[in-house]
């Protein structure tokens, strides 16, 4: 089968970061699917393990962990999809990842596939669905009011893939006052677009904005990106007793700030369930089900903003140097080989 994958370590801009080559087909058992992948999206933690881990083996690392496909076999204990069901996912950071014709899932982190979205526009949401959805309500209980705080949850880096997802989970399955914060005209567009009731601008200090507001304290904050630059900030501006949730990997993280306050740290990893096997791990599947009916009753919508073409080195490539830009709105998805 084709697969894309990488031999070693190291930046994107090099010659072969990213190479096509031919992968022996697997073969399902216990819990797994044997999908045709047939759309995939790009993702952050893509770039981080190309850049950090070393393949194992003679053989190329594969990456990708979010796909829309057809399942073609299943393993023995496999009960919730047969052959010719279309499913998403976004699999499990320690199995080779979807960049590959054929890929084996856990069933019981996969959903049925929005009927009513095309593949590529399903492929964009899987994983960061799931990340905002586990932090949103897993971690940070945003239901679970923070007493004399403001009913509001501050998304830092509200443009990313989990920032516009979380935003659109907030708004249809909570009333809390959603502030998102982007730094450019369109970024700022984009996320007034998919329902931020304010937008603040990450580039410049954050409690003064946040209080001018006027709404207080928000009792919630999420940061998508850059969280320990943003630290004193974001100690100073949050509720007594508030919450902050993070996803990405500071080299070093001061929590003392937090102390006075009695303010929660939560973190996310959106593969601890499959790479753990939780007891909870069909909770992902059950999340991604959800997610699948609010896009085909027109609440939630897709998060891809761009369109690289089929599946190869080259366009993958492509999305990894546009993703470690900085620059990139949304996702990145590729269709087909």
């Amino acid at each position: 089968m084709k697969a894309v994958g990488y031999t070693s370590t190291g930046p994107i801009d090099r010659p072969g970061a990213l190479i096509d080559f031919e992968a022996e087909k697997p073969e399902p058992t216990g819990h797994d699917l044997l999908v045709r992948v047939q759309a995939v999206s790009v993702n952050p933690v893509d770039c981080k393990i190309r850049q950090r881990r070393a393949p194992e083996g003679d053989y190329p690392a594969i990456l990708g962990w979010d796909a829309v496909g057809e399942v073609v076999a299943t393993g023995g204990s496999a009960t919730r999809f047969k052959p010719g069901d279309r499913i998403w996912y976004a699999g499990a950071i320690d199995r080779p990842g979807t960049n590959a014709e054929y890929h084996l899932v856990d069933e019981r982190i996969a959903g049925r596939a929005p009927a009513s979205a095309a593949n590529a526009a399903a492929a964009a949401l899987p994983l960061t669905t799931l990340t905002a959805y586990e932090m949103l309500f897993d971690r940070l209980e945003v239901t679970r009011p923070v007493s004399g705080a403001a009913n509001a949850v501050l998304i830092i880096g509200g443009a990313g893939g989990v920032g516009s997802i979380a935003i659109q989970l907030l708004k249809q399955l909570t009333d809390a006052t959603v502030i998102a914060t982007a730094s450019r005209p369109e970024t700022q567009d984009w996320v007034r677009e998919l329902g931020a009731d304010h937008v603040i601008d990450h580039s410049q200090a954050l409690p003064g904005q946040i209080a001018a507001l006027g709404i207080g304290a928000p009792a919630f904050v999420f940061a998508t990106q850059h969280s320990c630059s943003y630290v004193p900030q974001i100690a100073e501006l949050t509720a007594p007793q508030g919450r902050f949730g993070l996803i990405d990997d500071p080299e070093s993280f001061d929590i003392m700030p937090f102390k006075g306050k009695s303010v929660s740290i939560h973190w996310e990893m959106m593969f601890t369930r499959p790479v753990f096997a939780t007891a909870d791990i069909a909770r992902q599947g059950a999340i991604l089900d959800e997610v699948a009916g609010l896009v085909d009753a027109g609440r939630i919508k897709t998060t891809a903003t761009e369109a690289f073409g089929a599946i190869n080195a080259a366009n993958i490539t492509r999305a990894h140097a546009l993703l470690e830009s900085g620059k990139a709105r949304g996702k990145i998805v590729l269709e087909g080989f």
